[in-house]
């Protein structure tokens, strides 16, 4: 089990060898912006990862096709307008002017390079949840391309807001090393890459010939500090001008805080407990001490059991300070697809304890929780609440919070019986994370490249995949919401809560519009006059 430390500001700063002078007092004249993030890339391949770190940091040197605005509402990105030609076929019209950081012009060609790119990079998390209703693309002039799809595609676009285009030039050898010692690090956004140390600083300069405008900041570093109370402290300190993921337990002492401002805003990512349902688990239970074959989760009564022990409304008021919205659905409610007849999942430990009983299980047994532990704010905390809180239904849970780094890669192995993290619909609608997360896993269709749970539903599978290629809207959200109905009601995963996201930033030095997808944007913070 990983502990967390706690750390004081003081100490905290004392052990972050070699941070230079305050960066506002240096970037006065050169207008250095010095950010302090919780996460970083994992390389320097914007096709890599869809872990939300690594695509943040690398928007700064790659454009998407499509744009999204604060709410993730789609606007022009690389792409000026798209529209479905045929049920197939959508067309995607370019925008013009555009050059990459070496000087070349962005064109279709490119865009259909990227598309065929992205099933070729073997990164821990594929970005084909992006690309997986795409079956080619067709270069219709210079500035126009038609992307071929295995079926109507209706949210073909919302992917394509994930979809960072690299230049074809680099080729298809190009991996990791190419492109974190910056040789194919060539992008058409608004910085260009510098350097970039694993866990530490992402280095970046302005690109004077932005499509999107001048940008204030003449360099951005982007300085990587996993510890909550360090990042804070160098907030403090002035060795960074911002900070992500400020922990809920140290806002209320930063918005008494004269010298700072703190800013809140909503989120679409929602911390999840998946069920591991296959036949055989990974690493069996123990009941009274001793292994044994059954695999208890494939008992609907001992998943309900456990969603019925949680309270939800206690993890977000103490665990978060009240900064986090207790869920009952894998989304937010207003996305689409989400349903308005799931009520409010409450504790009820009596029937808790009846229905573990009749499952077999009247003592509880032993089991390990596993989450991230450096993902989103509070996923440790959480994970260790968890744990408590089903104590009192008599399971023995250990939790153990990981880094990403390790917990990703065996999370995809299916190596955890039990498990907690975060997910963010970063698409806005239901496809993306129903589709993704509790459709059975099927590569030639595209569905279930991250179903963690080995759950499989005919009938919601059948849903999804209407509602994938129903372009009707009614008829689309209706497909979703049944799917999300039948599905939260199987319980192969449960919805935890969904917190807030906290910043803070020196007093009156910024204007800093908050996003869903808590991104972290230097060429969305400006700043103020004096």
């Amino acid at each position: 089990m990983q502990r967390r430390q706690f750390l004081s500001a003081g100490v905290a700063a004392a052990l972050l060898p070699g941070l230079p002078v305050p960066a506002l007092a240096q970037g006065a004249a050169s207008r250095t912006l010095t950010v302090g993030v919780r996460t970083g890339p994992e390389s320097i391949d914007p096709h890599w990862s869809t872990l939300g770190g690594h695509i943040e940091a690398l928007r700064h040197i790659f454009d998407s096709l499509v744009g999204q605005d604060e709410n993730l509402g789609l606007q022009p990105g690389l792409a000026l307008s798209w529209k479905a030609v045929d049920d197939t076929t959508w067309e995607f019209k370019l925008r013009d002017g555009v050059k990459f950081h070496d000087g070349s012009d962005f064109t279709a060609e490119d865009v259909k390079f990227s598309l065929e790119r992205i099933p070729v990079v073997t990164g821990p998390m594929s970005m084909t949840l992006y690309t997986k209703r795409a079956t080619g693309a067709e270069v219709v002039d210079r500035l126009t391309v038609r992307v071929k799809t295995n079926g109507p595609a209706p949210s073909l676009p919302n992917d394509f807001s994930r979809l960072m285009i690299v230049s074809h030039k680099i080729g298809m050898e190009p991996r990791n090393e190419q492109f974190n010692s910056g040789q194919a690090a060539i992008g058409t956004g608004p910085f260009r890459f510098v350097k970039w140390e694993p866990r530490g600083d992402l280095v970046l300069e302005r690109n004077e010939g932005w499509w999107g405008g001048a940008q204030p900041w003449a360099r951005v570093i982007r300085r990587e500090i996993p510890n909550d109370a360090a990042r804070i402290a160098a907030l403090k300190s002035g060795q960074v001008d911002i900070a992500n993921y400020i922990p809920a337990t140290d806002v209320a002492a930063l918005q008494r805080d004269s010298t700072m401002d703190v800013v809140v805003g909503d989120s679409v990512y929602v911390f999840n407990v998946y069920f591991n349902l296959a036949e055989k688990l990974p690493k069996p239970v123990k009941v009274d001490g001793k292994e044994i074959a059954a695999n208890p989760f494939l008992d609907p009564r001992v998943r309900e059991a456990m969603d019925l022990a949680i309270d939800r409304r206690a993890l977000a008021r103490v665990v978060f300070e009240g900064l986090a919205k207790p869920m009952s659905q894998l989304m937010p409610d207003n996305f689409f697809g989400s349903s308005k007849n799931l009520p409010e999942r409450r504790p009820d430990l009596a029937r808790a304890k009846a229905l573990l009983a009749e499952a077999g299980y009247p003592k509880g047994f032993e089991v390990e929780l596993f989450s991230t532990s450096n993902r989103l704010p509070g996923d440790s905390a959480l994970c260790e609440a968890l744990a408590q809180q089903w104590s009192r239904l008599g399971l023995k849970v250990a939790p153990n919070a990981l880094t990403g780094t390790v917990f990703f890669p065996a999370s995809t192995r299916g190596e955890y019986s039990l498990q907690m993290s975060g997910w963010g619909t970063l698409t806005g609608e239901a496809a993306y994370t129903y589709g993704a997360l509790l459709h059975k896993p099927d590569a030639q269709k595209g569905f279930g490249g991250f179903n963690r749970s080995n759950y499989s539903n005919p009938e919601v599978d059948r849903l999804l995949e209407q509602g994938s290629a129903e372009l009707d809207d009614a008829k689309r959200r209706a497909l979703f919401e049944r799917a999300t109905e039948i599905s939260m009601k199987d319980r192969p995963m449960l919805p935890i809560v969904m917190p807030q996201t906290v910043w803070a930033m020196g007093k009156g030095k910024f204007s800093f519009t908050t996003r869903v997808d808590q991104e972290t944007l230097a060429h969305r913070i400006t700043p103020k006059a004096g």
